[in-house]
């Protein structure tokens, strides 16, 4: 690992974290295209902190008034939930949303670690989901917005949180496209996605908070100048795609995920040859 290195990974973890082109997948991807020896999981997860401070620092005001409505309805309703506000109710519902995608880390992480990081994999999943995500972008009734996701929604969309563990799917790929087969508008469905991966970020951070302090001095460098670059480069791509979403559909994206895959199966299958 070199910093020049450390940089361009952030760079592509803070991009392709937000944008729903798989930043797991990319992370993959990127090293096999240059031919660098895999980073490993325990590296892209200090990579993701650098995510979730662009996640904190973009939305810390959204999280203030949920905690701080949630305490006061707790306080005034008690568990009587059809009293509590519209930001303390999202609060409960974004904490159920977490338990999918925390029970499967929790169960499937090593498996995943050693089984699933192939290019060729991460390909056939960037394809498979776009074309899942182009279906109910089209479909999509675009009209609920987010004060009225219930906890069937908050359920379903936390299902697909858990089945972005495989590298090619996408956390915020399959997060927004479940709120958007729910009915959720795009900018809504975006920012339900958005809220609900801080907590799956967290969850990460602490699973793997023994390899990251085993860092040595040189690796624990090349991982701050990561974990910067992609707090940067996140917070850019929060701003770039709830903007992006009020006005156009996703398909660029699905476009784009086609063509890294074809561009990935092409070049496993000439060196393979």
């Amino acid at each position: 690992m070199d910093i020049v290195r450390a940089i361009i990974l952030g760079a592509v973890q803070g991009l392709a974290e937000f944008l729903p082109i798989s930043s797991s997948g990319h992370l993959i991807l990127v090293p096999a295209l240059f031919g660098w020896e895999d980073q490993g999981l325990a590296f892209d997860v200090g990579l993701h902190g650098g995510t979730l401070l662009a996640l904190l620092v973009y939305f810390w005001r959204d999280w203030f008034t949920m905690f701080r409505a949630g305490i006061t309805d707790l306080l005034r309703h008690g568990g009587r939930v059809s009293r509590w506000q519209t930001d303390s109710r999202v609060l409960w519902l974004l904490a159920i949303g977490s338990v999918p995608a925390a029970i499967a880390g929790l169960l499937l992480d090593d498996w995943i670690e050693a089984n699933v990081r192939q290019p060729w994999l991460v390909a056939i999943m960037l394809a498979l989901m776009g074309t899942v995500m182009l279906v109910a972008d089209r479909l999509a009734a675009n009209r609920r917005p987010m004060a009225t996701v219930g906890l069937a929604d908050a359920i379903a969309i936390g299902v697909g949180q858990a089945f972005a563990l495989i590298p090619g799917v996408s956390r915020s790929g399959a997060t927004v496209t479940v709120g958007l087969a729910r009915g959720l508008r795009r900018e809504d469905a975006v920012r339900f996605a958005f809220l609900l991966g801080t907590p799956a970020f967290v969850g990460a951070l602490l699973l793997k908070s023994a390899d990251l302090a085993s860092l040595s001095g040189a690796e624990a460098r090349d991982m701050l100048v990561g974990f910067a670059t992609s707090a940067i480069v996140g917070f850019i791509a929060i701003h770039a795609l709830l903007r992006w979403v009020r006005t156009r559909s996703l398909l660029v994206f699905v476009i784009y995920r086609y063509l890294v895959a074809i561009v990935a199966l092409a070049i496993g299958a000439y060196r393979i040859a």
